[in-house]
């Protein structure tokens, strides 16, 4: 019951929003003007049960059905004869572009990091090991090409102990300034470890951000099944000078068989460009 009536109230606040984003300007554009967008934390391997997890996470990932997909802790390990996870997830959903990053150098016999994949077509793609250096944390940055123009979308995973908010506003200092400074819209997100009201994240708040899943729409994006606290820590932000949010909500957050996708909830959104 818990689970469902989260994905219930995420829907109902996305769905509250249209009236007021059907009058932004940019939607008169069409299908063409939207952008959809889903981020999920997917748990490496851990659990005992990467298959069936890969099978869950398939299934909602396909119904999520969106343009570009940020995944994070996702391995691949030679050792244990485990391909790269976010590969593996992208070629069963039909997605051409696949692009990693790991503090690990390529080649490396075990890799973990953060993924983007896409059906849209790929400009460019950097990565970047975070600032600071010693807590390993990465970031990818791939432009897509849009029928409204280019956009960034960027994926990252920033410092986990609730402590940390002085690291992980370091992480996102060092990530803002890395990016271009070329007017292209924006779009970041991942798993940030922290609820929006954390001192860490306030760089991604008003007046350049919006936050896509709205404030206290829904109780957590942790599975409380796995042991966890209700947070909200996985979150998608979009400039608001370029982007109108249409609704958002958690995806994954059901079991099947007493199994759940990750030990996080995704979380999926939709947008239109103004």
């Amino acid at each position: 019951m818990f689970e469902a009536e989260i994905g219930r109230r995420a829907m109902l606040a996305g769905m509250a929003a249209l009236p007021l984003a059907g009058c932004a300007r940019g939607l008169a554009g069409g299908a063409g003007s939207g952008l959809s967008l889903a981020t999920f934390n997917i748990w490496h391997d851990a659990g005992g049960h990467w298959p069936r997890r890969l099978e869950l996470l398939t299934t909602a990932l396909r119904a999520a059905n969106a343009d570009v997909i940020a995944l994070q802790e996702v391995l691949e390990d030679a050792g244990k004869g485990l391909p790269n996870q976010a590969e593996t997830l992208a070629a069963a959903l039909g997605y051409p572009e696949v692009h990693f990053v790991a503090v690990e150098p390529e080649g490396a016999p075990k890799r973990y990091g953060n993924a983007i994949f896409t059906r849209l077509p790929v400009i460019e793609v950097e990565r970047r090991k975070l600032d600071p250096l010693d807590d390993y944390r990465t970031a990818i940055r791939v432009r897509v090409r849009t029928d409204a123009g280019p956009v960034d979308v960027v994926g990252t995973h920033l410092a986990w102990k609730p402590e940390q908010g002085p690291v992980r506003a370091q992480q996102l200092a060092d990530l803002l300034a890395w990016l271009p400074q070329d007017g292209t819209p924006l779009v970041v997100m991942g798993d940030f470890n922290a609820p929006l009201d954390d001192p860490g994240l306030a760089a991604m708040g008003p007046p350049r951000f919006a936050t896509a899943l709205p404030r206290d729409a829904v109780e957590t994006t942790l599975v409380t099944a796995r042991g966890h606290d209700p947070r909200v820590i996985d979150h998608i932000f979009a400039e608001r000078e370029h982007f109108t949010v249409l609704g958002a909500e958690v995806i994954g957050d059901r079991p099947v068989g007493g199994e759940y996708p990750s030990d996080h909830f995704g979380v999926s959104a939709q947008l239109a460009r103004r």
